[in-house]
């Protein structure tokens, strides 16, 4: 697969299911990437080395998924000028949505790209990141096209039954 160039990250191990989701995007189209636990309020010091090393280290784009109160991406947003795109993961309080207000309100200089709450967020964040990169690699560029016309293959003209 090459040089890691897209870091996912996410609050805790129970994270990573929904996490997952954006990691077999990134397999499937031949992506590489690390995978980091880094909690916003339990490991700030890990968060910090992190923002701050991940450009130097070659990292492109930055998948950071958390739930509830969900400060990771945006905090990780303020310690990088790489792209972070936000997977607002669901919560058992209130289904996901405290995790995607948390997100998806950054003040003014501090741009988090989020996705939708749950699975379908983590995959479309690895699809973004796919398509971030691919802006710069014409055979990336065709794999995603070639993922994408695969998908609406797939899908029927008409219903069954």
């Amino acid at each position: 697969m090459g040089e890691i160039k897209v870091g996912i990250i996410m609050g805790s191990q129970s994270d990573w299911p929904t996490m997952k989701e954006a990691a077999d995007i990134l397999d499937e189209l031949g992506v590489a990437y690390e995978k980091r636990i880094v909690s916003a309020h339990r490991t700030p010091d890990r968060l910090w080395d992190y923002g701050k090393t991940a450009a130097e280290r070659g990292i492109n784009v930055i998948i950071a998924g958390a739930g509830g109160a969900a400060h990771l991406p945006g905090m990780m947003a303020s310690k990088t000028r790489i792209p972070v795109i936000g997977v607002p993961v669901q919560t058992r309080a209130l289904s996901g949505v405290d995790s995607l207000y948390s997100i998806v309100q950054m003040p003014k200089g501090f741009p988090v790209a989020t996705m939708a709450i749950g699975a379908a967020g983590g995959a479309n964040a690895g699809l973004m990141a796919v398509g971030i990169l691919a802006l710069q690699d014409d055979a990336l560029a065709r794999r995603l096209d070639a993922w994408r016309a695969a998908l609406s293959a797939s899908i029927a003209e008409e219903p069954e039954g």
